[in-house]
């Protein structure tokens, strides 16, 4: 593809816009593993956060054509995802000593935002290198363009976190999409969900849903268990 021409500009709009949709993602993740830390230390998980998810974007894309030939691939991210959605509500606990221990330090948030970018960045790095056709100065500027869209995103998801936690649901509930999203494109269940160019649309909604009402409903359960088998306060 020729630098400048046409087409290049083409692939540059279409990249932007892929990393405007699924940079989100990541930016809902880190805000929401950085929630729980002192303050001083939310700005620099979001920096780091974002360098480490760059930086594993960065490799997963050199690797993209080794990455497609792999089966399960689609599936296993999207399920590893579901469960981070699930423990981003469930470490938040709902009381001040019930944070889990990554939700609460640095190094344990910043292990949460890897993982979980690990596993959404194969759909983001998919898209990116599907629409620079193999023109690599596209697809270093896509990465580059990303990182001033985590960084902002992750700065405002955190300050409304601050003002309305309900947020902290509905961010689950977007990483839950996300997941199923990934498992409904994954290549082995074509049969089922059929392809990226002929979805079954349906049955891939309705499996968007139950993973959303899954998350939701199982952590809402798993936290109020949590909060009765803490003793009320004064009692042994």
């Amino acid at each position: 593809m020729e630098f400048m021409s046409a087409p290049w500009w083409s692939a540059l709009l279409a990249i932007i816009l892929i990393d405007l949709v699924l940079a989100g993602d990541n930016a809902i993740v880190i805000a929401l593993a950085a929630r729980s830390l002192p303050k001083h230390l939310q700005g620099k998980a979001i920096i780091w956060g974002t360098v480490g998810a760059i930086a594993v974007r960065t490799v997963m894309t050199l690797v993209v054509v080794w990455l497609l030939k792999i089966p399960g691939l689609m599936l296993v991210g999207g399920l590893g995802l579901l469960w981070i959605a699930y423990k981003l509500i469930v470490d938040q606990g709902g009381e001040e000593d019930a944070h889990g221990p990554g939700a609460s330090t640095f190094w344990g948030a910043m292990k949460t935002i890897v993982i979980a970018d690990a596993l959404m960045g194969i759909d983001n790095v998919l898209g990116v290198a599907g629409a620079a056709h193999g023109a690599m100065d596209l697809v270093v500027i896509g990465l580059l363009i990303s990182v001033p869209i985590v960084v902002f995103g992750s700065t405002l998801v955190l300050k409304l976190v601050e003002r309305f936690p309900i947020i902290i649901q509905l961010g689950a509930a977007v990483l839950a999409f996300t997941a199923a999203s990934m498992v409904t494109a994954e290549p082995l269940l074509s049969d089922w969900f059929g392809t990226r160019e002929a979805p079954e649309r349906a049955l891939r909604w309705a499996v968007a849903a139950l993973a959303i009402v899954g998350v939701l409903g199982s952590a809402w359960w798993a936290t109020q268990r949590a909060k009765k088998a803490v003793p009320p306060v004064g009692e042994a």
